[in-house]
């Protein structure tokens, strides 16, 4: 089983498999738009940006189990990345992230890492589909760690 084998509705309910992403580092973060963790939206469109053309992806998957911060339609997440901080990755429908009903994805990423304990916990899954880290809410976008780990993914 690799993250390569699942997929998922992109914001606008088109099924996307996530194979399209093969050979791709990509970045998966549990997303919400009223929380306090909000504005990484913008250092995560910036990373994407920085690194899209050296093979990072990022995707966004809203959740709204911690704390109610997501509690839109998926077309009002869309309105709000789109205005507020101009998000170009990739969105997809929101999620339950742990327990009982976890989508697919999550159940994927957390048999090796743990379980997000908020919004904004990152995934870093190499280019063979299998999670290599994961980094809490507080670790930003732009921080030496994060990009040390996407380098060492892409360097594979």
């Amino acid at each position: 089983m690799s993250f390569f084998d699942l997929s998922a509705n992109r914001l606008n309910g088109t099924s996307e498999s996530l194979s399209s992403y093969k050979g791709k580092v990509i970045l998966v973060v549990n997303t919400a738009s009223e929380c306090g963790f909000t504005p990484q939206y913008k250092g995560l469109e910036a990373l994407y940006e920085a690194y899209r053309e050296k093979g990072l992806v990022v995707l966004g998957f809203p959740s709204n189990e911690f704390g109610g911060q997501e509690p839109g339609t998926s077309a009002e997440i869309a309105q709000f990345c789109e205005r507020k901080y101009a998000v170009k990755f990739p969105m997809f429908e929101k999620v339950k992230t742990q327990g009982q009903g976890a989508s697919p994805i999550y159940a994927f990423l957390t048999t090796k890492e743990a379980a997000p304990k908020w919004n904004f916990h990152k995934y870093l899954v190499g280019k063979n589909g299998q999670v290599i880290a994961s980094f809490p809410s507080k670790v930003t976008p732009d921080s030496a760690e994060l990009h040390a780990a996407i380098d060492a993914a892409l360097a594979q």
